[in-house]
């Protein structure tokens, strides 16, 4: 710790732009099919910045904004824009090669979800394959990619961190769900219940070992593909494979919370079991309470478990 009047230490110092919101449509000329996704994306960067803080010295500053032009120009021309996970990993090692001082990139990417209108139908518009230029907001789910590329310390090769999951899935069982037998003492007041609602917004957070990363050699840093990128450890999937990842954990989600009566255990479980590159999961699963309304009043029984059919959803966020 410095003495009075003795300057600080820098310990560390991170920066960047947040909440850089993108929309990109993909048009294919032949068949008129378009693909559009749309994202929130967060970039900051670590490196020799150090004077900025200690000596008001802005030669080694990336503006903010130029993180943002910079995510808006690589929507634009890179191929891999249209899945979050690959399209995080090129702008991080965009920025790494184009910025030498720059050691280590942060990109998060929020994907809002636009699903094909008559997706699955037989007939219509679109066909079984759903319309070929219109969308519909689907829910408030959200999934999320979080990479980290760090630089080498032989400057040409970096080694990225993937996560990826979801957030805001609501779900929600009208049966198959109790709590009792817990422990009663002194200080319980809460009743046990045999049956109830059971309803939860779920987050769910995976990551992959690492990866390593060969950064863009070309004059711009623009130049990023398959051959970029190593599997990680040795295993058949890859970070750059999140999508797939991604809607498996997804469908494992909902299908264990529908059947299982300790769902987030056996939830990481079947994700970790069923995707060999996967490391870790993380639930988190803040309930969403009903209220029985109590009809007594009128003589009507409406709070025992085989009886409760109206209720009142809880609004505030509760332990």
């Amino acid at each position: 710790m410095a003495a009075v009047g003795e300057p600080g230490v820098l310990a560390t110092a991170r920066y960047g732009k947040d909440k850089v919101r993108v929309f990109r449509e993909v048009r294919d000329p032949e068949s008129k099919v378009h693909n559009v996704v749309e994202y929130n994306v967060i970039v900051l960067v670590e490196g020799a910045i150090e004077t900025s803080y200690m000596q008001a010295d802005n030669t080694v500053v990336v503006a903010t904004d130029s993180m943002k032009n910079i995510t808006n120009y690589l929507a634009k021309v890179s191929p891999h824009v249209l899945d979050p996970a690959r399209f995080s990993l090129h702008l991080a090692a965009h920025l790494l090669a184009r910025y030498a001082h720059v050691s280590t990139a942060f990109v998060t990417v929020e994907q809002l979800h636009w699903a094909r209108i008559g997706a699955g139908a037989a007939s219509g518009s679109g066909g079984a394959a759903g319309h070929k230029h219109a969308f519909w907001r689907d829910g408030s789910e959200k999934r999320f990619v979080e990479v980290e590329v760090a630089r080498k310390s032989d400057g040409d090769g970096a080694v990225a961190q993937v996560a990826g999951g979801l957030k805001h899935l609501l779900v929600l069982k009208s049966t198959g769900s109790a709590f009792e037998i817990f422990v009663r003492d002194e200080y319980t007041t809460l009743a046990e219940v045999d049956d109830r609602i059971f309803s939860t917004s779920i987050d769910l957070r995976y990551t992959y070992g690492e990866v390593d990363v060969r950064l863009p050699r070309d004059e711009k840093g623009l130049v990023f593909g398959e051959q970029n990128l190593n599997k990680n450890k040795g295993e058949d999937v890859y970070a750059r494979e999140d999508a797939k990842v991604g809607a498996l954990a997804r469908d494992i989600t909902l299908s264990v919370f529908a059947r299982d009566e300790s769902a987030s255990v056996q939830m990481a479980q079947r994700v970790t079991a069923e995707n060999a590159g996967v490391e870790t999961v993380r639930y988190t699963l803040p309930n969403k309470h009903y209220i029985a309304v109590d009809m007594k009043y009128i003589g009507v029984d409406n709070t025992t478990p085989r009886n409760a059919e109206v209720f009142m959803r809880w609004m505030r966020r509760v332990g």
